[in-house]
């Protein structure tokens, strides 16, 4: 079959032309932004000490369980990631399933706090930000809910504080950190980070989110630009775009001496897991965690792969402990629409029944 070189060019030309139309309507669409909408859902300042600040969302639903849930996230990103689209906010879609949500917001450590220790995170802001909690509801106990690094602290503190602490909630939160299945676990092993610290005092967020980037860098430095260009014709999905880079680009600084300790014994000596490491003086036994245990993990986690978060469960005392399996990634199990219908109403399901 002979085809007409005139209709190849034709063809040619109408999709150059398509092009150059979804080009320029994309044009107008990043000219026509400002700036992206993200933490949206109300709230109101209840508590500050120093950079930390204590947030409290206002209730969405006639129906709240009384005991108050208070989220400690990593010291490495912002919180607002898991309120970055009203459409797909975990933190709005548990408000609205009547749950009572309080925030830490770690801020952006400067020069001042290089000093600052894993007990000022965790025997300090964490603490008092949960009496400050139980002091409002007039609880004994709350529940704490720990993502990521978050997680960590939160389950350092349980340890420590379980008279505090009704139920524990982890997400992608590393514990064991011998796994050799994501290349963060592997990285840190060879980091030279007494000389890091030694040389920054605070070590920049950019440094950090250019060590984040390394992990997958043609997905998160060439991909998802490539996938923009596709859309960049529809707002909705530019709008998405920005709101993400918005989140990855502000990285806070991290604490020289506190990130230096979470490192060395975390990363490098895996302390935790195997019961040497110690707070203020006092030995971490994650057997003294004899709350309800909800620990989630994101099967395809580049970040914190599940080998890292799954051994808590056999690690702790508690009796009435669950994991859920998450279908996704790190950032996933916050703002996709799956997660929307997995995670959201699981961990809030869960919560009630034992609030």
């Amino acid at each position: 079959m002979i085809t007409n070189p005139l209709n190849l060019g034709f063809q040619a030309l109408i999709e150059m032309m398509d092009l150059n139309k979804k080009m320029f309507q994309g044009a107008n669409t990043l000219l026509s932004i400002e700036d992206v909408d993200v933490d949206l859902t109300p709230k109101e300042l209840v508590y500050s000490e120093d950079k930390m600040k204590l947030y409290h969302y206002r209730p969405m639903s006639e129906d709240v369980i009384p005991v108050p849930v208070l989220i400690v996230y990593a010291l490495v990103n912002r919180q607002y990631m898991m309120d970055l689209q009203q459409n797909r906010s975990v933190i709005r879609s548990w408000l609205e399933l009547g749950l009572d949500v309080y925030i830490v917001d770690w801020g952006y450590p400067d020069q001042m706090d290089k000093y600052l220790t894993l007990e000022d995170y965790i025997d300090g802001y964490i603490n008092n930000a949960v009496d400050v909690v139980r002091r409002r509801s007039g609880l004994d106990q709350i529940n704490l809910l720990g993502v990521c690094q978050g997680g960590t602290f939160s389950s350092i503190y349980a340890s420590l504080y379980p008279e505090k602490v009704k139920n524990l909630v982890t997400i992608v939160t590393p514990i064991d950190f011998s796994t050799r299945d994501g290349l963060l676990f592997i990285w840190s092993k060879f980091l030279n980070i007494d000389n890091l610290v030694d040389t920054y005092g605070v070590v920049p967020g950019s440094f950090m989110n250019y060590g984040f980037q390394m992990l997958k860098p043609y997905q998160l430095l060439m991909d998802k630009y490539i996938g923009l260009l596709e859309n960049i014709d529809n707002p909705d999905v530019v709008q998405d775009f920005l709101r993400m880079e918005k989140w990855i680009f502000d990285s806070p600084g991290q604490a020289g001496e506190a990130f230096r300790r979470f490192i060395k014994e975390m990363f490098q000596e895996n302390r935790l897991i195997q019961g040497k490491f110690e707070l203020g003086g006092r030995t971490v036994n994650l057997k003294n965690i004899t709350m309800p245990l909800l620990n989630v993990f994101a099967e395809q986690d580049h970040l914190v792969p599940p080998a890292a978060s799954k051994p808590l469960n056999d690690a702790v005392g508690s009796t009435d402990k669950e994991m859920i399996s998450f279908p996704g990634g790190h950032i996933g199990v916050f703002v996709s629409s799956r997660s929307q219908k997995i995670v959201a109403p699981a961990v809030a399901k869960w919560l009630k029944d034992r609030s």
